[in-house]
Formats: structure tokens, sequence, C-alpha cells
């Protein structure tokens, strides 16, 4: 496939309102001429909306609550390429898929989910509308006005107000103990690059003894790899079980991945740790060097084969049909979850993943 011809993937775009044929990078519409990289980056969670609400309406995910975080102007304008929609699909599986494995193993026990850059993500208010679901502590870190966002959303709309109930706030941090069975929401606006500072401020209701799980979907890519790597060192610093999972585009230097760069270069976008973690093994010894004892990695083209079911691949199929084979298994292979653990609670990610 000719470079000209390489989808936008961090932008997510390449909507055909109205159309048959129609993807989140953290990451709509996105802010090209943003009087700076942060307001740029904070533009990226629209982008996730739309390609979540995109993969929702046309029935490859369930997500009840992707509605509340989208402008929908016009019927369609939401819909993405295939290709983008099920990269969202194969993507949001996977997490599932993990999160899932250490909910089940830590079933009888208090445990803790950390997302960082979590922006306008749904995936608190699904696990949290579980009426099995019990000693949950769920953290979502991000800037303070996405942050602020949020709040204002859940106090205006009943369907989020009745999940999280009685939200306190003090300026862009809060939080809500009012949850079912013990559970507990904190939300943090912070700039990420604080934590990455030696003096960091420890974070409200983060619990250090418990089993933790640290999600970074395409958010660490966009600090500078030393900033990185100090985030992650200040949760495996304190909380002895501990697990990561990271999602980021990879294989930069290929002619799809240095069209993927122009790309983001077009949007005033940098991901410093693409160049640093250019593949599977850098992704993995990241991780074996931030202090986690297993390690492992899939590329979205991996879960698609590996994780989904025959029949649920043919139901996928039937959504929309896929032309664009080469363009898909391109994407495919240049974007990775890779995940990391130690401690206790992670029994399921041991034996069946």
């Amino acid at each position: 496939m000719s470079a000209p011809s390489i989808p936008n993937l961090f932008s997510l775009r390449g909507s055909r309102a109205g159309s048959r044929g129609r993807g989140r990078g953290r990451g709509g519409h996105a802010h090209v001429a943003a009087p700076n990289p942060d307001a740029t980056i904070q533009g990226t969670d629209t982008d996730a909306a739309v390609s979540r609400m995109s993969a929702v309406d046309l029935g490859y995910l369930e997500d009840p609550f992707a509605q509340y975080f989208v402008q929908r102007p016009v019927v369609g304008a939401v819909r993405r390429l295939p290709i983008i929609n099920r990269g969202t699909y194969a993507r949001t599986t996977a997490l599932d898929r993990l999160i899932s494995s250490f909910l089940s193993s830590t079933a009888s026990q208090e445990r803790q989910i950390i997302s960082l850059g979590a922006g306008t993500d749904t995936r608190c208010f699904k696990l949290f509308s579980q009426p099995t679901q019990s000693g949950l502590i769920y953290h979502e870190i991000d800037f303070p006005a996405i942050s602020t966002k949020k709040l204002q959303l859940v106090n205006a709309i009943p369907q989020l107000r009745s999940i999280i109930r009685n939200p306190q706030s003090e300026d862009a941090n809060w939080s809500s103990s009012s949850l079912q069975n013990g559970c507990q929401y904190w939300c943090h606006g912070i700039d990420l690059r604080d934590l990455a500072k030696d003096d960091a401020k420890p974070l409200n209701g983060i619990r250090t003894d418990i089993p933790t799980v640290l999600i970074s979907e395409c958010c660490l890519c966009y600090l500078e790899t030393r900033d990185a790597q100090r985030v992650i060192k200040n949760f495996t610093e304190k909380i002895p079980n501990l697990a990561i999972i990271i999602y980021e585009p990879i294989r930069p230097n290929d002619s799809f991945g240095q069209q993927m760069v122009s790309n983001l270069a077009a949007r005033r976008i940098r991901m410093p740790t693409l160049d640093s973690y250019p593949d599977a093994a850098k992704q993995q010894s990241r991780l074996k060097e931030a202090g986690f004892d297993l390690v492992n990695s899939l590329t979205i083209g991996d879960i698609w084969r590996k994780w989904v079911a025959e029949e649920e691949k043919e139901r996928v199929d039937s959504l929309e049909g896929l032309d664009e084979v080469e363009e898909w298994n391109l994407l495919a292979d240049h974007y990775i979850v890779a995940f990391g653990w130690r401690g206790d609670g992670f029994r399921e990610w041991e034996t069946s993943l």
C-alpha cells in the first residue's frame, strides 16, 4: 500500500457520514491549530469518544454509556472506516479480557484500577453498573479541564449520576464513596508530568496494600520517555502487587510507520516513546526494567487472531464487511498491548492468557 493511502491512524478519522463503510487514539475532530501541544493532546480524547461511539452504533461493542460523551449533530457523523472500527473492537476486547481476568482473580478481596489519561473512557461506568461488582477502587487521572468536564457530565446526566452517586469535589479532583458494595471512584485532575517529579504529591485515595492494575491507553506515549518511566516508577515504588497494561503504536521506521509519524506531525503531536520502544521486544524490556517480573505483549493483529473466537469473528465480519484486508493487517500490526505483573492477584494472567 502506498504511503498516501495509509489512513491517519492517530486521529482515527476517515468518517463517511451516511455511507456504509465507515475507530480511539487516546485519541471526532482534531484540533489541528491548537494553541499548544497539551490542548492538542486533550483534543484526542474527542477522537477517542467518537471512535468508541462508531463501534457501538454499528454493533461491534455494547456500551450504553458511550452516547453521553459524544455530540451528535448529524446522524451517521460519528461513523469510522471499517478497519478503524475493527481496531477499536480488538483493542477494547483485549483490555476487557485482561481486566476481567484480574477482577475474577481478586473477586473475594479489595482491588484497584488506576487509569492514566482516562479522558471520557466509560469503563468505570460499565464495571460499576454490574450488580455483583464489589470492593473495586477505580481511579482516573487526566488534565484538570478533562476531569472537570467529566464531573459536569456526571452531574448533568441521570444515567451517570445513578452510578457515581453524590460526588464530592475539590477543584478538579472529585470522588464518590457512595457506590455499591464498597466500591469507590476517584478522579484526579492533574498533569501526569507532575507524577514524574521527585516531589510528586501522593494522590488521594490510592491504596498501596491491594492488587492494582495500572492502565495506559495511548497515554504515556505522549510524555518524554524519561517522564513516562518516572510515572510508572511512582507506582512501582509504592505498590508491591501491581500490573500494568500499555496500549501504544509501534514500528515507526517502516513505510507504514513513517506515514503514522507524518500524520502525527501534521497534527503537531509527538510520541517520544514510539522511538524509544519501537517493537514488542523493547516494550517488554521496558516493563522488565520497570520492575515487573512477568511480561507479555500482543499486537492488535495477534489479539484478533488468538483472542477472538471464530464465531465472534464471523459476527464482526457481518457488520460491515472488510474490503481493506491489507490495510487492516498493517494497521493491526502497528499497535501493541504490552502487559506485565508482579505479586499476588494476577493468577489468571499466568494461567489463561
